[in-house]
């Protein structure tokens, strides 16, 4: 059932990317950074494989390019968002679209810790990726600044997804269709990231609210 699933998911993709090219990736990849929850593990490791194997008439450093300039069109209607309504508003409407108060709060924390540059590192973690928008748009964070931290953050997180894809396209048993290695390389990413959110944001921002309940 999986393996039919992962099939038919396979051949959507790579039909979309046929098609639609470097714009179904950025396009994919805006929506990665709005509200919506579509993982860019699934977006651009996959088009990067496809890349490799010249399944698609794409290149590596093309899908990159694409990968960075959606996450940015994306980030930038989050904040464009967060900056015209207000915070009032976005704690309002965010639960719509399954924004908590406590992840506003969050990233609003990370955002104040980390200032500017937290929205380069950001772009490279789970869960603030998509958030850091909010508090850069209502602390009205300098539009260039933010344009400029987040390009950067999105265009390297887009080259280490090319590379699991690369290095997937690499697998003669993935090549051959073997799940059993599609799921090691899947749950070795999800490990990688799952680290990273670790260390960096969820003990972070529980020693902040911590501390702002004392």
């Amino acid at each position: 059932m999986f393996k039919e699933l992962f099939t038919h998911l396979s051949a959507w993709y790579l039909s979309a990317l046929n098609h639609g090219g470097y714009g179904a990736v950025a396009l994919l990849m805006a929506i990665e950074s709005s509200v919506v929850p579509l993982p860019s593990e699934v977006v651009i490791p996959p088009a990067a494989h496809m890349a490799y194997t010249h399944q698609i008439a794409l290149t590596i450093p093309g899908i990159i390019i694409a990968g960075a300039i959606g996450s940015w069109i994306g980030a930038t209607v989050m904040y464009w968002v967060s900056r015209l309504a207000g915070r009032p508003l976005v704690l309002l409407f965010g639960k719509y679209f399954l924004i908590t108060p406590e992840k506003i709060n969050g990233a609003e924390r990370w955002a104040s810790h980390y200032g500017p540059v937290g929205v380069f590192f950001a772009r490279l973690l789970p869960v603030v990726r998509h958030l850091i928008g909010i508090p850069a748009g209502i602390v009205r964070l300098n539009f260039l600044t933010y344009s400029v931290y987040t390009l950067a953050g999105s265009a390297i997180w887009s080259a280490v997804l090319c590379l699991v894809g690369v290095k997937a396209g690499q697998d003669a048993k993935m090549l051959a269709g073997d799940m059993h290695h599609i799921t090691i390389w899947l749950i070795g990413a999800v490990a990688i990231l799952g680290g990273m959110y670790y260390l960096m944001v969820h003990r972070h921002m529980h020693a902040r609210s911590t501390d702002a309940r004392k």
